[in-house]
This record gives structure tokens, C-alpha cells and sequence, in this order.
């Protein structure tokens, strides 16, 4: 459990990572839209603060509201069904300062008043806007090169030999997903724990590879989002340049090509408690928390071990089959309604895992991550399953 300190200290760690993230746009880009599908730039660096005054400002400690206006306008993100894009243009959304002077105040005043806030409260924000820190990290991917600053580069990662494929023998048993209320926070769709059985299986010890992969688009499969053709060779769009393919790294898909890739392998994806089954608990290490931009070849987990798959949590989010649905006991918060009802429509499905721009916080083995099964942006890989 987190004292109250504690977690005021991790709101304001949470805020300078996502300032930071905002720090690398360059000033006259902020009302692009780099993903057709998501909102400007300029909304979330209003939306974490919005988000922050509606729940502890408003909701909580019920203060008056300042700029009701924005309270609105930078409420809610947006997950338009396929073919239906938003239209809005830079001159609809308020200038940069004056959205600064709405985050600065909003800040100013929920500071002023922390002590007050509940434990649950300072869970949901600190970690809503870590999970922004991704979300907008997979958003800033898609903004052309030259309208982002790259940060100094980390330390060259130590040469790994090529990954032997290999399977992992998982013995028959029984699955616990989800969490108790004493395990401590957890989001809506977490709980209630519950125990399934799962007859045995065997699962892929390594995430699949971009050269795996490469196989399935050479026999007329569409290459992923990630990648680019020029002149017969094969290039990674990566965060801050572009490379050749990184042949060892994992390869990052929709679900649907996840899924087609396994069937032609005579495979399948995991469900969501055959990945309980098969993940046991977070490694020590890893590629997880920001401490890459792009990911590492699959057989680099500093915690590898031979009995086990590698690299379960970081590296790359893993689809499964599994539709997103709500545990049985579900309630939703009363707090935040709409954070994954609305998302119970068999058109999400569940990931599993984390990928290099996941805090740590996440790795918990109840967290539940779900996209549209043809989203294609965010950082998911996916292994395969045989029964």
C-alpha cells in the first residue's frame, strides 16, 4: 500500500513524464492530428489536467469550476468505429497558452488540496495519465520526423545470437484472473478475481519475430504499419528514425493479421488465461517503464529463463483471442462510468503484457488492455498457441 506521500510524489512523477512527451513536439505542431483516428495534439495536453480537475476538483472536492468550457471540451478521448473520422480543424480548438493557464491553475488547485483526496482517487489519476504517457507516445510515432526532437540515445544494447524458435510445455490447471479488493488498486474491469480451468497447451518461448514474419508478407500477406518498402529492402519506422528491419525484434500487428499469421503457421493466439497460465508473474527486468523508445530483439529479457517464455511483460503488448467482456461481479466505477462499459461491444479485444512505453505499475498480472482488432498503431506483438 501507497501513504498518501507516496502517491502525491508519483502524481508529480507522472505529470514531468508526460510534460517531457509534450516537450519533444516542436511548438508549431501541436494542432497536428498524426493518427487519423485520435484527437489533435493540443487535446491532450489539455486532456490529463481536465481529466485530473473533473475527477478530484469537481467530482471529489467539488470546487468551483473556473473553465467550465475546457471541463468539457477536454473531457473525453475519442474511439471512432471504422470510417467515421473526426473533422474538427486547428482554429476549432483554443489556443496553447491559454490551454497552459487551464492546466497551471488546475494544478495549482487540486496541489492545494491532495491531502483530501482519497487513496482510489490518486490511484486513477496517476496512472490515467501513465497510461496517456503511451498512448501518446504511440500517437507521437505517427508525427513526421522533423516535427519532434529526439532525445539523447540510450546506451547501445548488448549483441544477442539469433532466437532459436521453441515451444513451452504448459501442464493442464487452473487460471486465477483478476483481482480481490485486498490485492490493492485495480481498474473496474479487473475485478472480481476468479479461477478458470485450462487443459494443457504448448506456447511459443519468444514473441514473433519481424524475420518470421517476413516469410508470411513474402507469400502475399500485407506487410504491418510499422513497416516500409523502398527498392526490395525492408525498413522500421521507428520512433526517432527510420532503420533497416530489426530482424530479431518482435513484430507489432493488428489482432486480425496476428490472428491470419498463427493460421497459417496451424496455430492460434493464447486466450486471455492461457497468457495467465503461461506468464506466472512479471519478470525482474525488461524492456518496459520508458526504458526504450523502440523495441529490442526478443531473446534480450534480462530475466530470461529457459523453462519459461520469454519476455511476457515489456517488449510489446500481446493479443489474444480473447474478446474484452466484463468479469462476473463487474461494477463499474461510480467515479469514472464510461473507463470500459462502453468498450464491452465485441468489437475490443484483450492484450496482455506491456510494451517498452508501459510504466511499471502496469505489469500486474490483473491489468487488462484492449484496441479494435484492426487498430494498428499501438505497440502489440502477439505468440502463438497449440493445443
Amino acid at each position: 500500500m501507497r501513504t498518501q506521500t507516496e502517491l502525491a510524489r508519483d502524481l508529480m512523477a507522472a505529470r514531468e513524464r508526460t510534460d517531457e512527451l509534450f516537450r519533444l513536439v516542436r511548438p508549431d505542431s501541436l494542432y497536428e492530428r498524426p493518427i487519423p483516428e485520435r484527437h489533435r495534439i493540443v487535446f491532450y495536453v489539455g486532456h490529463l489536467e481536465a481529466f485530473d480537475w473533473n475527477l478530484i476538483g469537481r467530482y471529489q472536492l467539488d470546487l468551483r469550476s473556473f473553465q467550465p468550457e475546457f471541463d468539457r471540451l477536454f473531457a473525453f478521448g475519442i474511439d471512432p468505429p471504422p470510417g467515421q473520422l473526426p473533422a474538427d480543424r486547428p482554429s476549432d480548438w483554443p489556443g496553447l497558452a491559454e490551454v497552459e493557464r487551464y492546466n497551471q491553475r488546475t494544478r495549482d488547485e487540486i496541489d492545494d488540496a491532495l491531502a483530501e483526496v482519497p487513496e482510489a482517487l490518486l490511484h486513477v489519476a496517476i496512472e490515467h495519465r501513465l497510461m496517456h504517457a503511451e498512448t501518446f507516445a504511440y500517437i507521437l510515432h505517427n508525427l513526421a520526423l522533423e516535427r519532434k526532437t529526439a532525445p539523447p540515445r540510450p546506451a547501445p544494447l548488448r549483441e544477442t545470437a539469433k532466437p532459436e524458435p521453441g515451444w513451452i510445455e504448459i501442464p493442464a490447471g487452473s487460471a486465477r484472473l483478476g483481482r480481490a479488493a485486498e490485492d490493492g488498486f485495480g481498474w473496474d474491469n479487473e475485478f472480481q478475481a476468479h479461477t478458470v480451468d485450462v487443459p494443457a497447451f504448448s506456447i511459443s518461448k519468444y514473441k514473433v519475430t519481424n524475420r518470421e514474419y517476413l516469410e508470411f508478407v513474402r507469400s502475399g500477406a500485407d506487410a504491418p504499419f510499422f513497416w516500409t518498402e523502398r527498392d526490395g529492402e525492408w525498413f522500421w519506422r521507428g520512433m526517432f528514425a527510420e532503420t533497416p528491419l530489426p530482424l530479431d525484434c518482435p513484430v507489432y500487428v493488428t489482432q486480425r493479421e496476428a490472428a491470419a499469421y498463427a493460421r497459417w503457421r496451424g496455430k492460434s493466439l493464447p486466450t486471455e488465461p492461457q497468457f495467465h497460465r503461461a506468464a506466472c508473474s512479471p519478470p525482474a527486468s525488461g524492456n518496459f517503464d520508458f526504458r526504450h523508445w523502440d523495441p529490442v530483439p526478443v531473446n534480450a529479457n534480462d530475466a530470461a529463463s529457459q523453462s519459461a517464455p520469454a519476455q511476457m511483460f515489456g517488449n510489446g503488448w500481446e493479443w489474444t483471442s480473447t474478446v474484452f467482456h466484463p468479469f462476473p461481479g463487474f461494477e463499474p466505477f461510480p467515479f469514472y462510468t464510461n473507463y470500459s462499459e462502453p468498450f464491452f461491444d465485441g468489437e475490443h479485444y484483450v492484450l496482455k503484457g506491456a510494451s517498452p512505453r508501459t510504466a511499471a505499475c502496469f505489469l500486474r498480472t490483473s491489468f487488462r488492455n484492449w484496441f479494435r482488432p484492426s487498430y494498428p498503431y499501438v505497440y502489440a506483438t502477439f505468440r502463438m498457441v497449440e493445443s
